[in-house]
């Protein structure tokens, strides 16, 4: 039976500060264990939407070069110029989940981790963990909320 929450994140640890999304979920899942599902990749395929079935919330997780230093916003569904190709949008791989199949689609967000530091074979950066830092701290303060409402 899967967990009513996933955590999908998506990056390359080998190129530095691409690897926010892999280290986000190897915390996620030593914090809160079996009650969250985690899954990792590269980068988001159309094969994910069979992760999304039957879940109350989504949190589609990865690095991000621009913005904020923690974005969390919410994922609509949307055809978008990924919808072709191997690697999905979050909005891209939501259209797709629609399209096969006719259930209600989870709540998703994006949580978008910002990075510094992408060079092949570089570590972590300062800047990346300590946005690493600030989005666990988001992301419980989001998953609080969600537990709370379930409650009422």
């Amino acid at each position: 039976m899967s967990a009513p929450v996933l955590v999908l994140a998506w990056g390359n640890p080998s190129r530095g500060d691409d690897g926010l999304g892999p280290a986000f979920a190897a915390e996620v899942e030593r914090r809160f264990g079996a009650d969250i599902d985690v899954l990792v990749d590269y980068q988001l395929a159309p094969e994910h939407v069979l992760d999304l079935g039957g879940r109350r919330r989504v949190y589609f997780v990865d690095a991000s070069t621009t913005g904020a230093p923690v974005q969390l916003a919410p994922v609509f569904a949307a055809r978008d110029a990924t919808f072709t190709s191997h690697a999905l949008s979050p909005g891209a791989l939501l259209y797709i989940a629609a399209l096969v199949s006719p259930t209600t689609l989870p709540d998703c967000r994006l949580l978008a981790i910002r990075g510094e530091r992408f060079g092949l074979g570089e570590p972590l950066s300062a800047v990346g963990r300590a946005n690493l830092r600030r989005a666990l701290g988001r992301f419980e303060a989001d998953l609080g909320a969600l537990t709370t409402c379930a409650r009422l």
